[in-house]
């Protein structure tokens, strides 16, 4: 299991419709990923959080939705957080209220599968 001085890497891989936050932890042959669905030019969905056993406990899934966060004000787009992962970090740091599309603690209205269709 890696400690605290472990080096987390997130990289983008973005498709035309949908795609993810790719990341992986030094020394642990496992990546997690947080899948998104682009619903507009400025707007995108989180749809869910993935992170292996071998990842529990590394802080990855948190750095994932860390950079997120960063590129969303970078890129400037918006994000409907329908991933409980993602929306139970935001409670925690409502000083991202500026990315999300609803507030800390509120659930989107849409919903995943309202994006399947």
């Amino acid at each position: 299991m890696p400690d605290e001085r472990s080096v987390i890497s997130v990289r983008l891989e973005d498709g035309e419709r949908h795609g993810r936050y790719v990341g992986r932890v030094e020394g642990i042959d496992a990546e997690g990923e947080i899948a998104f669905t682009r619903l507009g030019p400025d707007l995108i969905s989180a749809d869910h959080t993935n992170a292996p056993a071998e990842l529990k406990g590394t802080g990855l899934a948190a750095t994932m939705v860390e950079h997120l966060v960063a590129d969303a004000r970078a890129r400037g787009f918006k994000v409907v957080p329908i991933c409980p992962y993602v929306r139970a970090r935001y409670e925690k740091h409502p000083e991202w209220r500026d990315v999300f599309t609803v507030g800390p603690g509120e659930k989107p209205k849409l919903t995943a599968a309202q994006l399947r269709e």
